[in-house]
C-alpha cells in the first residue's frame, strides 16, 4: 500500500488518501471546489490504471489524445521500478507482448523523458528475460536511424531509436557480439547529417556504447575520435557537452588520446571553452584534466598492452599553462602573438582551465600532491606572475582568484592535517623567498610578490 497526499489551502489540514500505487502523488486542490476534487480523483484513478506490467491498452484508448503521453510516461515510470523487482518467470511469460508494446512506442514520437525511460526499460527487459529477439529489435532501431526522412515530425522517432541503441550496449555490452561495428558506423554516418539535437543524442549513445564494450571496440576508436573531435567547437552548447562526455569515455581505452594526440586534445579543449557556458566548462575541464592525469600516470592495463611513452610532469604542466596563458589560439600562433602583445585570454577559457587543473590534481590523488607540492606550487605562482596573466589590473585580479581556487580546492580537499601544515610551511617559504628578492631585484620578481599578497 502506498500513500497519495492531497494538500489543501486556507488552513485546512492535509487529507491523506491510501491507494495501491507504485509512486506517491502530490496533488494540490482547492477544498471549496468540488469540481477540482472530482478532477483530481479522476486523475489519480487514471494514473492507477497505468500501474501494470503490460500497458493497459483499453484504458489508453479511453482517455483523450492530449493525456495519452502522460499515461504512457506514467506506465514507463512504473515499469522502470517494477521490472528489476519482478519475478523473472512472470517477465519471460509476458516478454513477447511487452517487447511489442515498447518497440511500438519508438514510432510514436516520444519526448526526451519518455524516450529515456523507454530505452532503459527495453534494455532492462532483455537483460532480465530472454535475448532471442534483441538483435531483431536492434536491427529495427538501426533501420530507423538509417531512414532518410529528415522531417521534424520524424525526428523524435529517430532520437528514440538512437537512445535505445545506446541503452542496449550500455546494459549488455559484449553480449551483443560482433554487431557493434555496423552499429557504430551507422551512428557515425547519421552524425554527419544530423541537426544539433540529433548530434547530441548520437554522441551520448556512442558514449554508452563505449562504456558497455570497453576495450572490445578498439577497432572503432579512431573513427569515433575523428568524427567527434571537430564537434567540440560546435555552436550548440549541448553538443559540446555530449562530445566531452563521449571523448572522456573514449580515453579510458583509446591510448592514442593521451600519447600521440595529447597536444591536439588539449588545443581542442581550449577552443571548446571559448564562449562556453557552465555545463560545457565542467564537462571539458573533466575531459582535459583526466586526459592529462592519464598521460602522466597511465593505467597499468594500457601500459601492459602496448609500449606506452609516459609524458613528464613538466610537459603536462606546460600544456595546461598554454591554455591558461594563451587560450585556444594554438601552439604555432602563440609565439607571434606574444611578440605583438596579443589579445587577452577570455575568462571562460581561464576558468575552464582552472577547473581542469583541479580535476588533474584530484585524479592523481592526495599522495601525488603531497609528493609533488613544491613543483605544483612553483608552477601556479609562475602562472599568476606571467605577463600574459597580468596585462591589466582586472585580468591580474582574475588570475589571482583562479590560482587561489586551484590551491584551495586541491590543498583543502585532498590533504590531511599534517600534509596541510607542511604545505602551509612551503607556501610561507615561497613568500619569504619572494620578500627577500624584492629588495634585490625588480620586474618579474616584484610581480610574483604582488601576486602572493
Amino acid at each position: 500500500m502506498f500513500t497519495t497526499y492531497v494538500s489543501c489551502f486556507h488552513g485546512f489540514s492535509p487529507e491523506v488518501l491510501v491507494c495501491d500505487a507504485a509512486v506517491d502523488y502530490f496533488v494540490v486542490i482547492h477544498p471549496r471546489s468540488s469540481k477540482h476534487r472530482q478532477g483530481c480523483t479522476v486523475l489519480i484513478l487514471t494514473m492507477e490504471l497505468a500501474h501494470s506490467l503490460l500497458l493497459n491498452e483499453d484504458a489508453l484508448a479511453q482517455i483523450t489524445e492530449a493525456k495519452r503521453p502522460v499515461f504512457i510516461f506514467e506506465w514507463l515510470r512504473f515499469l522502470d521500478k517494477v521490472l528489476v523487482a519482478a519475478n523473472k518467470v512472470d517477465v519471460k511469460e509476458k516478454q513477447k507482448k511487452l517487447v511489442e508494446q515498447l518497440t511500438g512506442l519508438i514510432s510514436s514520437a516520444p519526448g526526451p523523458p519518455t524516450r529515456k525511460l523507454l530505452a532503459k526499460n527495453l534494455a532492462t527487459l532483455y537483460s532480465i528475460g530472454d535475448t532471442f529477439t534483441v538483435f531483431q529489435t536492434l536491427d529495427k532501431c538501426n533501420d530507423i536511424i538509417k531512414s532518410k526522412d529528415d522531417t521534424p515530425a520524424y525526428l523524435p522517432t529517430k532520437l528514440a531509436a538512437v537512445a535505445c541503441v545506446g541503452a542496449f550496449y550500455e546494459k549488455m555490452g559484449r553480449m551483443l557480439g560482433s554487431s557493434f561495428p555496423d552499429t557504430i558506423n551507422n551512428l557515425l554516418k547519421a552524425l554527419k547529417s544530423a541537426e544539433s539535437q540529433g548530434r547530441g543524442e548520437i554522441l551520448l549513445s556512442l558514449q554508452k556504447v563505449l562504456s558497455g564494450l570497453g576495450g572490445a571496440a578498439a577497432s572503432c576508436h579512431r573513427d569515433i575520435y575523428k568524427n567527434a573531435r571537430s564537434l567540440l567547437t560546435d555552436r550548440s552548447m549541448a553538443v559540446r557537452c555530449a562530445v566531452a562526455k563521449c571523448l572522456l569515455e573514449l580515453q579510458n581505452e583509446a591510448v592514442f588520446m593521451w600519447t600521440t594526440e595529447l597536444e591536439n586534445v588539449a588545443t581542442l579543449c581550449f577552443k571548446a571553452l571559448e564562449g562556453s557556458n557552465y555545463g560545457v566548462r565542467v564537462a571539458v575541464a573533466k575531459l582535459l584534466g583526466t586526459v592529462m592525469a592519464t598521460a602522466l600516470m597511465p593505467k597499468q592495463a594500457a601500459v601492459m598492452r602496448q609500449n606506452v611513452k609516459r609524458a613528464t610532469l613538466d610537459e603536462v604542466l606546460e600544456l595546461m599553462a598554454t591554455g591558461f596563458l594563451r587560450g585556444g589560439s594554438g601552439f604555432l600562433k602563440s609565439g607571434g602573438e606574444m611578440l605583438k602583445g596579443g589579445a587577452s585570454v577570455s575568462r571562460e577559457v581561464r576558468v575552464g582551465v582552472t577547473q581542469a587543473y583541479v580535476v588533474f590534481v584530484t585524479t592523481l590523488g592526495g599522495q601525488w600532491l603531497e609528493r609533488n607540492f613544491a613543483t605544483f606550487l612553483s608552477h601556479v605562482l609562475d602562472l599568476v606572475s606571467h605577463p600574459r596573466a597580468t596585462q591589466t589590473h582586472v585580468e591580474a585580479v582574475y588570475s589571482r582568484r583562479c590560482v587561489s581556487f586551484m590551491l584551495r580546492a586541491t590543498l583543502g580537499g585532498l590533504l590531511g592535517e599534517k600534509a596541510q601544515i607542511a604545505a602551509g610551511k612551503e607556501i610561507c617559504q615561497a613568500i619569504s623567498k619572494q620578500m627577500r628578492a624584492v629588495g634585490k631585484e625588480d620586474g618579474g620578481e616584484i610581480s610574483r610578490f604582488r601576486a602572493l599578497q
